[in-house]
């Protein structure tokens, strides 16, 4: 394939991309639609497959040549996306009859103006102001896109058009803005009359979610790029989950240790201050990382900072993350993670620090917006409800649950930390077999519930809130095993083969440097040549 060709075949995906979802857009860096939402119309529907279709063919008509690592990976990856994109344009799963994607496009089409300074304050109010008057045409176009599905997914819609509303009445009231104002009061009045719709629609809500065999398989072939087939990973998690099973019934009973009488409580292990905890627990990641050698650790600074005033009442109704992936083409100087309250100091250090803050998702994004592949810059960045592209998926969680046993590898954990990780592998596990099983049609919703809190041993709340999230994105579930596991295949493979002397540090660096794209197509890569990286450079 000719490599200009396709230079400019890809410059056209991505501006068929931004265009046809410009919230997703403006989580990456790219403002030329921040004051859009999405067409959902059946126009808008039909334009965005004849875009699939279109491109397609013209990628199918260029001419076989020799392309270099990047260039080969963008290739497989824009193809992926448009054959899944295809399917998803005809599915309930993502067009106008799935309410949370409605309810999700809308409230973060706001959000992603609000969350980064990429431009002064005035003008993206400006922007935030358009995008809230688009908001009632937006959410008409669901009420009369409005067909039967599970009572959860109706559920959950409900529960954002609640934080919609403390939003837009509440937290946008901490700006100064006359037009701001107006328009979010109507944005509200949609919001309810969308809200009442859902209402009404109870009586003839479903019970089937599942998206079906061929397209899960769809997914896991194109997106995560698998070689074996849904069953085949199904098996893989089961046997995951009885491995860890067995190593926490053969770890020795935890020692009770009782005050003695009179003692107050035992202090933290970091400062009393909240948010010093974070940031004191930040630096000695940094620190793990940089004396055992583990990777190149980047020179940008996370800053955990509170949740600002805006948002607070809003956020626990939301997909509010407190850290979400960098948008790659705004360049942060660095990063405000905005902490939930009440963390207890694991949580702080395994989640909030370890898996999101430093080793894990942020190293990650970091060198995944210095890869030469296209794709892999920005198919891992945290969107409306799900990330960019989900063939970025088992390369960032993947490797942000990988990093948790770096830290464990290297002392890092306590020991009570270190047997808690049995009980995340086998959630991590249990989200595959639970994916597979939803969209293969063999579990219903609440037999997912049931799985979750029985064999996994989640509260009801998140359980339920786990198997719904499931339940809109076929395959992504997968994501967390495919990657985890295949790292750490990759990791041994070259141990025991011809690259045996690459030093731990090489070979993180090395399988970073590729950005967010499928861990099966780098080990392929790593293991054809596993002394050269993708192309990745350092600007």
């Amino acid at each position: 394939m000719n490599a200009p060709a396709f230079d400019a075949w890809l410059d056209a995906f991505f501006a068929s991309y931004f265009r046809r979802r410009p919230v997703s857009a403006t989580f990456i860096g790219r403002h030329e639609f921040d004051d859009r939402l999405p067409d959902f119309s059946a126009q808008g529907i039909a334009d965005t497959l004849a875009d699939a279709d279109d491109l397609l063919a013209r990628l199918d008509a260029l001419p076989a040549e020799t392309l270099g690592t990047a260039q080969r990976l963008d290739r497989d990856l824009a193809r992926g996306f448009l054959l899944i994109q295809q399917w998803e344009s005809a599915s309930r799963h993502f067009g106008p009859a799935n309410p949370t994607v409605l309810t999700g496009e809308a409230v973060f089409g706001v959000v992603s103006l609000l969350l980064r300074p990429f431009a002064p304050l005035a003008e993206r109010l400006d922007l935030a102001t358009a995008r809230l008057a688009a908001i009632p045409t937006f959410l008409d176009v669901g009420r009369s896109a409005m067909a039967p599905v599970p009572a959860a997914w109706l559920a959950r819609a409900r529960r954002e058009c609640t934080g919609a509303r403390l939003l837009l009445q509440d937290g946008l009231a901490n700006f100064e803005h006359r037009a701001l104002r107006g328009a979010a009061a109507a944005a509200v009045d949609a919001f309810v009359r969308f809200d009442n719709s859902l209402e009404q629609a109870l009586p003839q809500a479903t019970t089937t979610c599942a998206a079906g065999g061929e397209a899960l398989d769809l997914v896991l072939q194109h997106a995560h790029f698998l070689d074996g087939s849904a069953d085949d990973l199904e098996r893989q998690a089961l046997d995951r989950i009885a491995a860890e099973e067995e190593a926490i019934a053969a770890l020795p009973p935890a020692p009770a240790v009782p005050p003695a009488p009179g003692a107050a409580p035992p202090s933290p292990p970091i400062g009393g201050d909240y948010l010093e905890r974070f940031e004191a627990l930040w630096v000695a990641a940094r620190a793990l990382a940089r004396t055992n050698d583990l990777l190149t650790f980047p020179d940008w600074p996370v800053r955990y900072v509170e949740r600002p005033l805006w948002a607070r009442d809003a956020a626990p109704y939301l997909y509010f993350l407190p850290y979400r992936s960098p948008a790659p083409f705004d360049h942060q100087p660095e990063v405000e993670y905005l902490v939930p309250p009440g963390a207890d100091d694991s949580t702080i250090k395994l989640n909030h620090v370890v898996h999101h803050g430093s080793l894990g998702h942020h190293v990650q994004n970091w060198f995944a917006a210095r890869a030469e592949s296209r794709v892999g810059r920005i198919a891992a960045v945290d969107c409306a409800s799900r990330i960019a592209m989900l063939c970025g998926g088992t390369m960032a969680e993947g490797w942000a649950n990988y990093a948790t046993d770096l830290a464990e590898e290297h002392g890092f954990l306590t020991s009570a930390e270190r047997a808690g990780q049995h009980a995340a592998r086998i959630r991590m596990a249990a989200r595959a077999v639970v994916d597979i099983r939803l969209h293969q049609g063999r579990f219903t919703l609440d037999e997912a519930i049931s799985f979750y809190r029985h064999r996994v041993g989640m509260a009801p709340s998140a359980a339920e809130a786990e198997a719904v999230k499931n339940s809109l994105f076929p395959g992504a579930a997968c994501m967390y095993l495919a990657g985890w596991d295949g790292i750490w295949r990759l990791r041994r493979r070259l141990a025991a083969g011809r690259a045996g002397d690459l030093s731990l540090q090489e070979f993180h660096d090395r399988l970073l440097s590729f950005g967010s794209v499928p861990v099966a197509l780098i080990e392929r890569a790593m293991l054809e040549s596993p002394t050269a990286a993708a192309g990745a450079h350092s600007s």
